[in-house]
């Protein structure tokens, strides 16, 4: 399996609290398996970023930017057609940077256990000044820098928590959920995406067999077997409620074909899609 550890990929100084990294390529990727072992702000410049956590899929322009949780995510990187290239400046900063801060300014941390692992916020003039003297900064020696990236990085905070209040900064300080909880969040909340087994263990952070061992001890059938079902029980529902065709059903619940699908379907409900959306 293929995965991104972040910052720990990229040739920066892995042992400065905050670092910065402009990442600028002409080449788009599709559900990057990203391990981000650090806090990031990704300010996206050009193209489009879509993120896939363990519970949910989002995907801004570069009119957001993003503050990301550590931890595991799919990423997917499109391309600005105007440039034909995808550009963000990323901001990494460890816990104790964050509690540091909050200690600081005398911010009180509140425990929310349904905290997401991500923020979006709009570009507005101050943040794109914010970031064009990131820019600027990278190109200083490693000492200087790491002695103005600290200082941005307060600045940053204290004025998206001007901006925005506090609850951000709770989701970020909010530790992690179960494991169990955290594994059953990214299958009930992927059961009509397609995703392949190897995202989804990644996903949950666990190596495939743990995996397939955990999802049959908690589901009582294999992983294909369960998300075929719930599949075929959405089409059922988009075939009578949603009058859709077959034919504008299969690929999007994951079948190669019409005829894959209709076969299976038959199998669970004894008649074809088009016989059970006549009835």
């Amino acid at each position: 399996m293929n995965i991104q550890n972040l910052p720990n990929d990229l040739n920066i100084d892995s042992q400065s609290e905050v670092q910065i990294f402009d990442y600028h390529v002409t080449t788009s990727s599709v559900k990057n398996k990203v391990m981000l072992n650090k806090h990031i702000f990704s300010f996206l410049l050009e193209g489009t970023k879509e993120l896939i956590t363990h519970d949910e899929r989002i995907t801004i322009n570069n009119d957001k930017f993003l503050l990301i949780k550590s931890g595991n995510f799919l990423m997917t990187e499109n391309l600005l057609s105007e440039t034909n290239s995808y550009r963000s400046v990323l901001f990494f900063f460890n816990d104790d940077m964050l509690l540091k801060l909050a200690q600081k300014n005398n911010l009180s941390k509140t425990v929310n256990s349904s905290s997401k692992p991500y923020e979006i916020f709009q570009y507005d003039d101050y943040i794109h000044d914010f970031v064009r003297s990131l820019i600027k900064i990278k190109k200083h020696d490693n000492t200087l820098k790491n002695k103005l990236l600290k200082t941005k990085f307060e600045e940053i905070l204290l004025y998206l928590l001007h901006k925005n209040g506090t609850a951000f900064l709770d989701n970020i300080l909010t530790s992690q959920d179960s494991q169990s909880r955290h594994f059953t969040a990214v299958i009930e909340s992927n059961k009509l995406n397609n995703l392949t087994i190897q995202e989804l263990s990644f996903l949950c952070n666990m190596s495939i067999s743990t995996f397939k061992r955990n999802f049959e001890k908690h589901y009582q059938t294999s992983p294909i077997k369960w998300f075929q079902e719930k599949r075929l029980e959405h089409s059922a529902y988009l075939l009578s409620t949603k009058k859709m065709r077959p034919i504008d059903i299969y690929s999007e619940i994951g079948f190669e074909s019409l005829s894959s699908f209709t076969q299976a379907f038959k199998v669970k409900y004894n008649t074809t899609p088009k016989q059970f959306q006549l009835e």
